[in-house]
């Protein structure tokens, strides 16, 4: 991007006061938009400092996560840093936290305060499970609402456990949902007049909505539905399927159209004339005959005659991928999903690019994710802290 790149969130300042993985998540999408996003963590250093890889004791995760944010270092549990981040809080639009339901309050600093000291400031509480209710006070995880959600056990071989993502997905939906509830509160603030206001945003509940009608469908039906491991509920055929040089693909088949482009390209149209052929739904309940007929096929065919094949009848395939094989793909590289940015601590850091484009104001990637308390003196300067009084906060353990 150039110097001249118009950023839609420029001049919204954002504190990033919550930890791991889901509140910090919503902070990065906001900065990849031009949000200033002062990073707060503890002088002991931010917890996800710790997890994953790290290359010669540089956390790469955090490089990630930690993007296009001002690194300052806090200790919340003491009045001195509960005073400055009020002050903080003067400036900011909006200040991100994921600390257990009254703890913020047990340190002053509840809504009452922060509202009153800037009533235009939206607080976004993150939490396992929400500010209310009989598990408030419980300690939360994405694992934890993947479980609770339904996902776990829909996901897996039918005569196999339930089964988790190897991933971060329960924070991940949750810091897109938190993105946008934050635009929500800004668009009411700034354009309707509204005042700042409180987002409550429990884990557990965005996975729901993404895991479709399940409820409706109970409530209406009473149908549970079950673990189908690659196969779908809603269409067939769908599946993973080896091809005869040992690679894997995989197939939707979501519209009639293209499952019927599948089944004359395995060599089987006679099933499209079935009455059962002429839905997904119904289908889905013949996945096992589907998945034979164009298993078979695949399994006679190179991942090269597959892919060509599937792509001159214009049916849906994708390959299955690992990163490193996503990162070298053309279409993936043609849209620069994957970025190098320079870094100070490693030279340049690999990492996904902003999810979208816009064309008048696109995001940018600026910096990866900084040192512990690099900009302390750039952002307690700006308050009127001096050296001295910086290095006596710094020697009581308060930043």
């Amino acid at each position: 991007m150039s110097a001249e790149t118009r950023l839609p969130l420029r001049g919204v300042r954002v504190l990033d006061a919550a930890s791991l993985f889901a509140g910090p998540l919503i902070a990065t999408q906001l900065g990849d938009f031009g949000a200033e996003v002062i990073k707060i963590e503890h002088p002991r250093g931010d917890p996800v400092r710790g997890h994953g890889h790290s290359k010669n004791g540089v956390p790469l995760w955090w490089k990630v996560i930690s993007r296009n944010k001002q690194a300052i270092t806090l200790n919340l549990s003491e009045p001195e840093g509960q005073d400055l981040l009020v002050e903080l809080a003067k400036t900011a639009d909006v200040l991100i936290e994921n600390f257990r339901p009254g703890t913020f309050e047990r340190w002053n600093l509840g809504w009452e305060r922060l509202h009153a000291a800037n009533p235009r400031l939206i607080l976004v509480r993150v939490t396992g499970f929400g500010q209310v209710g009989p598990y408030s006070g419980r300690p939360g995880f994405g694992t934890l609402a993947e479980s609770m959600s339904g996902f776990a056990a829909i996901t897996g071989e039918p005569d196999g456990p339930p089964t988790l993502p190897p991933f971060g997905l329960a924070d991940g939906i949750t810091g897109l949902a938190g993105a946008n509830a934050v635009m929500f509160a800004l668009y009411d603030r700034d354009v309707h007049g509204g005042d700042g206001q409180v987002i409550d945003l429990a884990i557990v509940e965005p996975i729901v909505t993404i895991l479709g009608p399940q409820a409706t469908v109970y409530d209406q039906l009473g149908i549970l539905q079950e673990r189908s491991g690659n196969r779908s509920v809603n269409n067939a055929p769908r599946n993973t399927y080896r091809t005869s040089d040992s690679r894997w693909v995989a197939i939707s088949t979501s519209a009639q159209s293209i499952a019927e482009r599948v089944m004359q390209l395995v060599g089987h149209p006679e099933v499209i004339t079935e009455p059962w052929f002429q839905s997904g739904a119904e289908r889905a309940k013949h996945g096992e005959l589907l998945d034979q007929y164009v298993g078979s096929w695949i399994g006679d065919h190179s991942f090269a005659e597959v892919v060509r094949a599937f792509e001159e009848v214009e049916a849906a395939v994708a390959p299955i991928y690992d990163v490193s094989q996503a990162i070298e793909d053309p279409q993936y590289q043609a849209l620069e999903t994957f970025i190098r940015v320079p870094d100070e601590d490693l030279g340049s850091v690999l990492m996904p690019n902003v999810m979208f484009r816009l064309s008048a104001t696109p995001g940018e990637v600026r910096f990866a994710g900084k040192r512990r308390g690099q900009d302390n003196e750039a952002v307690y300067g700006s308050l009127g802290l001096s050296q001295d009084g910086l290095a006596e906060l710094r020697d009581r353990g308060v930043i």
